[in-house]
């Protein structure tokens, strides 16, 4: 596996073959992409912002979307960080792989482990996304294997029921 690099990713883009919805080259790293935030929700005291900025209080978990839909293809696979910007301020987040050929927004669980609240403004550059390019494509990816969050939209806990996978855009 290699990681592509800033012009790698352009090229991916421009082909066609690498899709990120509401691109910003402010976003793009030199080896990576930053998504940024489209929805933050806390589940108890039950709160979400879909604008603004939202207020997450000391030693409390909350879930994260992001504004970018990406679509991998069957070569490419990608890992997620957290910005030093948020790991700074005591927010821990649960981020793992992307597979090969998923397709839709991402959704993260995070805590804030500090000891004071934290404002995160709706719109601020959260994690990064790093692509790696596979030696050889998958036999079957993420949607042929499981595809269980495929499409999905905003923050999404329980798997996407696939007799909707065709409305993605609808939601």
């Amino acid at each position: 596996m290699c990681v592509l690099a800033d012009h790698e990713i352009l090229d991916q883009i421009k082909s066609g073959e690498l899709e990120i919805s509401d691109f910003s080259m402010e976003s793009l790293t030199p080896n990576g992409y930053d998504l940024r935030i489209s929805q933050i929700s806390i589940p108890s005291p039950r709160d979400s912002w879909n604008e603004g900025v939202a207020k997450i209080p000391p030693q409390k978990m909350f879930f994260v979307s992001t504004l970018e839909r990406v679509r991998l293809p069957d070569q490419i696979a990608a890992q997620l960080w957290t910005r030093t910007t948020w790991i700074r301020k005591g927010i821990i987040v649960g981020l793992g792989k992307v597979d090969a050929g998923f397709h839709g927004s991402l959704t993260f669980t995070a805590f804030n482990a500090s000891d004071t609240s934290v404002e995160i403004p709706i719109g601020a550059r959260f994690v990064q996304i790093v692509f790696e390019r596979m030696s050889s494509p998958a036999s079957l990816t993420y949607e042929k294997r499981s595809g269980h969050y495929q499409g999905q939209s905003g923050i999404t806990l329980d798997p996407v029921d696939k007799n909707d996978v065709g409305r993605e855009d609808a939601r």
